[in-house]
């Protein structure tokens, strides 16, 4: 293959990926969108194997393809083994490989100039930024997807660290980084590159060690949006064209997505990288006295859904635990069959990432025109008959439009309390991420359905 030719290919692999995120956009064309993704990521393979053989020889191809076996076998090995519910710290932890990547590259990019230092041409000055700059980028990526990954999988406490004026610390990192940069620009200097890649390591476990749990849907937003950055940078430090371009869409798409679940917690995304709300569980706002809760089970519910109209289901990540996503797939086919008119109702931060919920769902094999956001389905709430509220807790939390003082106040929620029966399915009256206690489960309309929540479905089910 022609180094001409090649190019070609990576253009055309290029706007692949676009129509792939187009595609991604909407359920009914997700799987075209991912088609057109697989086949541009082969096109782009086989452009850089070409490529490799034309300039390199078969030589180099040899140990390309040793290395792509090797990670080939890891990657299909992890995502056998991996549940749905562990999807959100696997692809943390793919974004760490991403940032692992951007820091290597940037260093082997720097040594073919870092024999005379100080003597530098325009050009290498430039190429000397794309190192600084990627190489940042990179080691950010790295640790602050390594955290996510920790606090994901339960091996970190999911509070907040708050370390005193962390924003200063953050700040200080980014000015002493800047200041290394002008160092290092026009004289390739080791000292500077490693004193920063040491800063922004630093940079990266600190910034996501001190976000909450209860903004970790924004984290794998906002990492996934670095790891995008740091393709790019890789692109320009190794001339490649497709990195730039996939690295671009990455970034971009990701940073908007980040956009998007902070406007559905009413948040900044500067608060978020400034620290979050969350906790490990412990109650965080006032303790208040609600009253007493109410229990009830499955037959009851059961006989509710019978004699309901409609129904709206609200899962949450307790539903991804449970795995209970084909039960409650099963249940809401019985209760339309008799007629129920069954709607899922789907917050845009409910579980712990972007898209969990439609994702699980999907998997069910629930009829897409049933899902629909939390803006389409909050309108018809308070006509609804029956509202199951299966594994959420944060995203129905009234406190959120009532209780200025509550850290999850301001937060756009399902309100769900203006049904005229709310059935709550959760293991316990624990608290949420946030940490902050839930009104609505003492509310007169609500009743608490306690237990594995795939164990309840099951027993509503054979009650039905």
């Amino acid at each position: 293959m022609t180094a001409a030719l090649s190019y070609a290919a990576q253009i055309v692999a290029g706007l692949l990926f676009i129509l792939a995120l187009a595609g991604l956009s909407k359920h009914e064309s997700a799987r075209r969108g991912n088609a057109f993704g697989i086949l541009g990521m082969a096109l782009a393979l086989v452009a850089t194997i070409g490529l490799v053989i034309t300039l390199n020889g078969l030589d180099a191809l040899l140990m390309l393809l040793v290395a792509m076996l090797i990670g080939g076998a890891i990657g299909v090995h992890r995502a056998q083994r991996v549940e749905m519910t562990g999807m959100p710290e696997l692809i943390a932890l793919l974004h760490s490989f991403v940032g692992l990547a951007a820091v290597l590259v940037g260093f082997n990019s720097w040594i073919p100039t870092s024999g005379r230092p100080g003597h530098l041409d325009a050009l290498e000055r430039i190429h000397n930024g794309e190192v600084f700059l990627g190489i940042f980028i990179g080691a950010v990526t790295l640790t602050g997807s390594i955290v996510a990954f920790l606090k994901l999988s339960a091996k970190m406490k999911s509070a907040p660290l708050m370390l005193p004026h962390h924003n200063l610390v953050n700040l200080a990192a980014l000015v002493v980084s800047l200041g290394l940069m002008v160092w290092f620009v026009p004289t390739g200097h080791a000292v500077p590159l490693v004193l920063m890649t040491v800063i922004a390591l630093a940079l990266g476990w600190h910034l996501v060690a001190s976000i909450g749990g209860g903004d970790m849907p924004v984290v794998v937003s906002m990492l996934n949006s670095y790891s995008g950055w740091a393709a790019a940078a890789a692109g320009f430090m190794l001339s490649n064209d497709l990195l730039i371009i996939t690295g671009a869409l990455v970034g971009s798409s990701g940073a908007y997505l980040s956009y998007i679940m902070c406007r559905a917690m009413n948040r900044s995304f500067v608060s978020v990288i400034a620290g979050g709300f969350g906790s490990d569980g412990a109650v965080t706002g006032e303790e208040r006295d609600y009253g007493d809760h109410r229990e009830t089970s499955a037959d009851e519910v059961a006989s509710l859904l019978v004699e309901a109209r409609s129904v709206v289901i609200t899962p949450g990540y307790g539903m991804a635990v449970a795995q209970a996503q084909y039960g409650v797939a099963d249940l809401a086919a019985r209760l339309r069959e008799r007629g129920v008119q069954v709607r899922f109702g789907i917050h845009p931060v409910a579980g712990r990432l972007p898209g969990h919920m439609n994702v699980l769902l999907a998997e069910a094999k629930v009829p897409y025109d049933i899902v629909l956001e939390m803006d389409e389905i909050n309108e018809d709430l308070a006509t609804t008959d029956v509202v199951l509220v299966i594994g959420a807790n944060d995203t129905v939390n009234p406190a959120a439009l009532d209780d200025p003082s509550s850290p999850i106040a301001g937060m756009p929620v399902l309100e769900v309390w203006h049904a005229h029966d709310v059935i709550v399915f959760k293991r316990s009256m624990s608290t949420g991420y946030a940490g902050v206690q839930n009104p609505l489960f003492f509310k007169d309309n609500t009743r608490m359905l306690f237990g594995d929540a795939k164990e309840r479905v099951d027993d509503i089910l054979k009650a039905l």
